[in-house]
């Protein structure tokens, strides 16, 4: 009787597939130096018998140990958990374990979290930055695969993956023009973040796709708040009083924009339409009237970093950027 409840182990496995131990292992963990017969034999009798593969064991046969690392500059802020928030799925699916460690954009820090990472024998290491500026390779390269997500990485030859933040200005300026405006302006934040000035030329190209010049000559660049969006939005119409349209270079400036066109005495979106990016949810549906906004898919973005990270931990590693296009979420500051 005790014998019929003791849980079913490799060894009965092996002994009933008349195979070694090491090569039920290998099926069970998906190895491709399994004959494709041998491995259906061994997962039919696993099913059978109802199999769970201890963790520890699966380690210790496998050579693996189940764990990643993932090293962030941004773990209070408002893109880097989303991020983490999809890396954080994929590994769950996968059946990882997650060592999460702050760096405080410190590359001393960043460099200790990767010395103890890798005397936990971690598989791989996602790289999460706090901005979309790129940024320098790790400064030892570890012995494990790295992928970079949200900013990338200055060297080519390493993988990063990033949000399309040109694309998001033209598909800004194609709703833009979609709802029949045709006199577009951009205001936006710091220019030297790489979000601001990629933003700037997506918004430029579509323009002169379509035969048209940006409205105010020029982007106007500040800060990335509301007080900038109200101030400049006046000094926007001031030299452009025909303006009907405005791609804001973030959720928090288009509210200020929204505001100071209030302010003005123009309706939204009757008279002007105004776009933000990041659909920062808080900021958009609590907006009057509630804005449209370009989503660059954040959890989207770390689930793909995990998946190349899967890849190249098992052998077939990634290099370059891939950019993961943005999606358009409209509300009411385009279309009544």
């Amino acid at each position: 009787m005790a014998d019929k409840q003791r849980a079913t182990t490799l060894v009965d496995i092996a002994k009933e597939a008349g195979v070694s131990i090491a090569t039920v292992s290998k099926a069970l963990n998906g190895r491709p130096d399994v004959r494709a017969e041998t491995r259906e034999r061994v997962l039919d009798i696993a099913r059978k018998r109802g199999f769970t593969p201890n963790a520890a064991a699966r380690t210790l046969l496998g050579g693996r140990s189940g764990t990643v690392g993932l090293i962030t500059s941004d773990l209070e802020g408002r893109f880097g958990i989303p991020v983490m928030m999809g890396a954080e799925d994929a590994f769950g699916a996968g059946e990882m374990s997650v060592f999460l460690c702050d760096a405080r954009g410190d590359s001393i820090r960043e460099q200790h979290h990767i010395d103890a990472l890798l005397s936990r024998r971690v598989e791989g290491i996602i790289v999460v930055g706090a901005n979309t500026n790129p940024r320098p390779p790790l400064a030892r390269r570890p012995p494990v695969p790295v992928v970079y997500a949200y900013a990338p990485s200055e060297d080519p030859e390493d993988q990063s993956i990033i949000g399309d933040n040109v694309e998001a200005g033209r598909m800004g300026v194609r709703h833009l023009l979609d709802v029949g405006r045709a006199r577009v302006a951009h205001i936006s934040g710091d220019r030297e973040y790489a979000a601001a000035a990629d933003r700037a030329k997506g918004v430029q190209e579509e323009l002169h796709a379509h035969g048209l010049e940006l409205a105010g000559s020029e982007p106007l660049f500040g800060a990335w708040n509301e007080g900038w969006g109200r101030r400049a939005v006046r000094v926007l119409l001031d030299r452009e009083p025909t303006i009907d349209g405005i791609v804001c270079g973030s959720d928090q400036i288009a509210r200020g924009v929204i505001e100071g066109l209030t302010e003005l005495g123009k309706r939204v979106p009757e008279d002007i339409s105004v776009i933000g990016f990041d659909n920062w949810r808080v900021i958009a549906e609590n907006t009057r009237p509630p804005l449209t906004s370009i989503d660059f898919r954040l959890q989207d973005l770390g689930r793909l970093a995990a998946e190349k990270l899967f890849s190249a931990m098992d052998g077939n590693p990634g290099k370059g950027t891939i950019a993961v296009a943005p999606r358009l979420v409209l509300r009411n500051t385009t279309v009544p």
